[in-house]
């Protein structure tokens, strides 16, 4: 399943990642998606240490970023997600920006994210049913990508 989150990061644009003194604009998909996982691992308002390692980690592996540079992503992330009137700051440029299959992934991820913990609080699951539906993802495969990470999440827990 991580391997799916990375696909769908490196699905996004990079070009002038690198650059030390990038600003990240409210149209760019890659803030976008970083703010959503940001919002998403601070929605039970219990940020746990294994949530901040797998964005960072996540983060870093797609864009190559270590350091600063990660830390200044992330702090983007977080400012963004911290100054939005509502999740459809992000979720509108997703969905202009991303076809219906990487916006269905990006769930898919955001949903990764919300297992990091090892549980599901009844916010959590409130705020991936809203970014699901303000990204435009049908009612059916929102409750596929649901069971789906679920199952995933039993089955590895019994192992």
């Amino acid at each position: 399943m991580f391997d799916r989150l990375l696909d769908f990061l490196k699905e996004l644009p990079a070009s002038g990642f690198r650059d030390r003194n990038e600003k990240f604009s409210n149209d760019d998909p890659r803030l976008a998606a970083a703010a959503l996982l940001y919002h998403i691992m601070d929605a039970d308002g219990e940020t746990r240490e294994s949530e901040r390692k797998k964005l960072s980690s996540m983060l870093s592996l797609k864009y190559g970023l270590k350091g600063d540079s990660l830390k200044r992503l992330i702090r983007a992330a977080e400012k963004a997600d911290q100054e939005a009137i509502d999740l459809s700051d992000f979720t509108s440029v997703l969905k202009r920006q991303l076809d219906y299959q990487a916006r269905l992934d990006l769930i898919g991820l955001m949903w990764e994210m919300v297992y990091a913990d090892g549980k599901v609080s009844e916010v959590e699951a409130d705020v991936m049913w809203r970014v699901a539906e303000l990204v435009g993802i049908r009612q059916d495969d929102r409750n596929a990508i649901e069971d789906r990470m679920d199952k995933a999440k039993r089955s590895t827990s019994a192992s």
